[in-house]
């Protein structure tokens, strides 16, 4: 049973009942999930990992009756551990196996009960392969190991917890200070996975990590139900604790089996970088711990429960990957590219541009949105109830006008909660915040609203988007919108309510939509605040491909004309992800008109900002949407984004050769709102800040360095104090 490796499956239960146990619901106490089932123990894929997987049994010719397009969820997978609680008995004389619900009330369980039909030496051999596989993942070695009295203290027994504090909140120096005298307060903690390894610290001042400690325990340690901390300890003297979340900016360095994190004492100073080195043999099993209860507590349910292909694409994304090499045309147009850099870097000599008396339009409050037209060289601003006016002139932006109080049909004035350009960019597109079932026109040549759409009378107006990529070039009337969980096309010809009723497309569950981008064909790609991406063909109809959620929510999503290339953006991160199918029936197809093979899909790509370079900013990470450069038969060259007072540009053929870490960044002096391409120059990009609006030069973008990332302030990590704390302490860079 487990003497072959390449057989995924250890042993299964042919015939059952899958229960959902609910004891202290007024729904009911048990309800029936699967009336026929089969339970079987498989692997995991990662070495002392093993899955629970319950799966719905079909009757002959059942299946194919589905249709095509069904959503179907005919499997449960449970990723064994002691967490689970496992426990067994009898139920009416048929063998029972139940577990902790973990996305449940206190006190559901799942219960798989057997068949009379099922040996009972299979149900106790079933129950003793449970007891190994979670003495294995404990463990991180062989069940062969075991000791009868080491599995049956692995049964089901109610154990209290202790909860953590955070020691994050202590000023470092005090932490420092009270080490020598400090009782470990996490003795009685939980240890979820224990790892040994180097612990540095980033200094500022040599522009290195520095050693702290030659060997640190590095614990995930639980602190509750989906709440996982590291704690890093010395000897028994806790040195770091931090909450596993996004903002922790965390970061796998694969080469050298490294893990890096910040965390701040204050608000308003640059944070501290850390680094956990380990040995090669022990960090891929750490990542993977750490990415799991990443997830786990970001989604606030087991990772378990996550389909194979789905445990797959959460544990890539925190990988670095190699991509595909470079066609032979981008390589041409790379080197093309290079060239024209140097020669307008020899001829052009001027600075980025402030707006001309863009500080007398809306003096007080601040700018909140940016438009860039595609026809006419204009870009509008949003800054409460007005709009600025900007024109592209000579790479430099001139004010012309502002729009003062923008008002609905009733003389009401109201702030754009979105604003779009449409009809050759003669008609500025508006949401009222307080009215979300209507679209305003508003004229540009008069600068008054002229028209309410209404949309629906029950469907709320979101977000809306052109109907393709480059829809705003045409006289094009229609547009598409989303509520939080429908889409729909709006119509504003049609007589009534706009909506059109045959292209709307409304899920029963709240998707909680947050985002969307069109291609320059039309296909649809959404995004929501649970994190997943789905991706349509045409409107109306069911997503051709869904991409997991890795649990933080997208705020915004940009895709290139032909939709080869999608980028999401979450807040400390960026997702690049290739809708290319390159396995399987419609291999060559992209996953908006396919969907992907079950165990193929894309491999998303993290674009973050190093942890060393997080260290000298003063303001956590906070990205604003994410856009490609765009033009009609432009090729997509740069990724342009911003976080704080920072504006960042990854080059886009560079991140396809796999060099994520190569992007380049200008600090200005308030913070970025908001940011873009001008159309049909990947040159010139638009930023607007607090309270002005200026056009940069891309070429004015350095790579990041002390210099350039904080040229002006004077930061010191205390390195140094830490160091004279421990005499054994060896100063040595990494």
């Amino acid at each position: 049973m487990w003497g072959n490796p390449a057989n995924p499956e250890l042993i299964q239960i042919p015939a059952g009942q899958l229960y959902l146990v609910r004891p202290n619901s007024i729904k009911g106490s048990r309800e029936c999930i699967f009336q026929d089932a089969v339970a079987t123990i498989r692997r995991a894929g990662v070495e002392f990992q093993y899955q629970l997987v319950v799966t719905r049994a079909y009757e002959e010719g059942e299946e194919q009756l589905l249709d095509e397009d069904a959503e179907t969820d005919d499997e449960r997978v449970f990723l064994i551990d002691q967490s689970l609680d496992f426990r067994f008995g009898t139920l009416d004389g048929d063998a029972t196996c139940a577990w902790r619900d973990m996305s449940g009330d206190e006190g559901d369980l799942w219960e798989f009960v057997s068949n009379k039909s099922v040996p009972k030496a299979t149900n106790s051999l079933f129950e003793l392969t449970l007891l190994h596989c979670i003495y294995e993942r404990k463990y991180s070695r062989s069940h062969d190991e075991a000791t009868d009295a080491e599995l049956e203290a692995l049964k089901y027994e109610e154990k209290p917890k202790a909860p953590i504090e955070n020691l994050a909140e202590t000023p470092l120096e005090d932490q420092i200070a009270n080490l020598s005298v400090q009782e470990d307060p996490f003795k009685d903690v939980p240890v979820l996975h224990r790892a040994t390894a180097e612990l540095y610290l980033f200094d500022t001042e040599t522009d290195v990590f520095v050693i702290q400690e030659k060997e640190v325990d590095a614990d995930l340690a639980s602190n509750g139900d989906y709440e996982t901390w590291i704690i890093v300890r010395h000897n028994s003297t806790p040195f770091i604790s931090v909450p596993i979340d996004a903002e922790m900016n965390p970061r796998f360095d694969m080469a050298n089996h490294a893990f890096m994190f910040t965390f701040r004492e204050t608000d308003g100073l640059p944070g501290m970088t850390w680094c956990l080195r380990f040995k090669e043999d022990v960090f891929a099993e750490w990542k993977d711990r750490f990415t799991i209860y990443m997830w786990e507590g970001k989604n606030k349910t087991s990772y378990a429960k996550a389909k194979a292909d789905e445990q797959r694409y959460i544990q890539e994304a925190y990988e670095d990957v190699e991509m595909a090499e470079p066609e032979e045309e981008d390589a041409r147009e790379e080197s093309d590219e290079e060239e024209e850099e140097e020669v307008d870097s020899a001829a052009d000599t001027g600075d980025e541009s402030e707006s001309d008396d863009s500080e007398a339009f809306g003096r007080g409050s601040k700018n909140q949105q940016l438009a860039v037209g595609y026809k006419n060289d204009m870009s509008f601003v949003a800054r409460g109830d007005m709009i600025g006016v900007f024109a592209h002139q000579d790479d430099k932006l001139r004010f012309r006008t502002a729009i003062d109080r923008v008002k609905n049909l009733d003389g009401k004035s109201f702030s754009p909660g979105k604003m779009m350009l449409h009809n050759q960019d003669g008609d500025m597109l508006l949401l009222d915040p307080n009215n979300k079932n209507s679209v305003y026109r508003m004229d540009l040549e008069y600068g008054k609203v002229v028209d309410e759409w209404k949309v629906s009378d029950t469907v709320e107006v979101n977000n809306i988007i052109p109907d393709s990529k480059y829809a705003q070039m045409n006289p094009q009337q229609t547009l598409i919108g989303h509520s939080h969980n429908g889409l729909f096309r709006i119509d504003p010809r049609v007589s009534g309510n706009k909506l059109v009723e045959s292209q709307f497309k409304q899920y029963a569950t709240k998707n909680d939509f947050s985002a969307a981008v069109t291609t320059e064909s039309g296909k649809l790609a959404v995004a929501s605040n649970k994190g997943d991406i789905r991706l349509f063909d045409a409107i109306g109809k069911n997503a051709k491909t869904a991409l997991p959620a890795l649990g933080d929510p997208i705020i915004g999503v940009d895709v290139s004309a032909d939709g080869r290339w999608l980028v999401a953006t979450c807040k400390t991160y960026l997702l690049l992800i290739d809708t290319l199918i390159g396995d399987g029936r419609y291999k060559g197809s992209l996953g908006f008109d396919r969907s992907f093979p079950a165990d193929s899909k894309p491999i998303p790509r993290r674009l973050q900002l190093k942890p060393e370079h997080v260290a000298y900013m003063e303001d956590p990470v906070s990205f604003t949407p994410a856009r490609f450069n765009t033009g009609v038969n432009e090729a997509e060259k740069t990724i342009v984004t911003s976080t704080g007072k920072y504006v960042i540009t990854w080059n886009f053929r560079r991140l396809k050769q796999g060099r994520t870490d190569d992007y380049q960044i200008k600090q200005y002096d308030s913070h970025v709102v908001a940011d873009n391409f001008k159309f049909g120059a990947d040159k010139n990009i638009i930023v607007a800040l607090e309270h002005n609006v200026l056009m940069a030069n891309k070429k004015e973008l350095a790579k990041p360095t002390r210099s350039s990332l904080a040229p002006h302030a004077n930061l010191s990590t205390p390195t140094r104090k830490i160091r004279q704390s421990h005499s054994d302490i060896v100063d040595s860079p990494y």
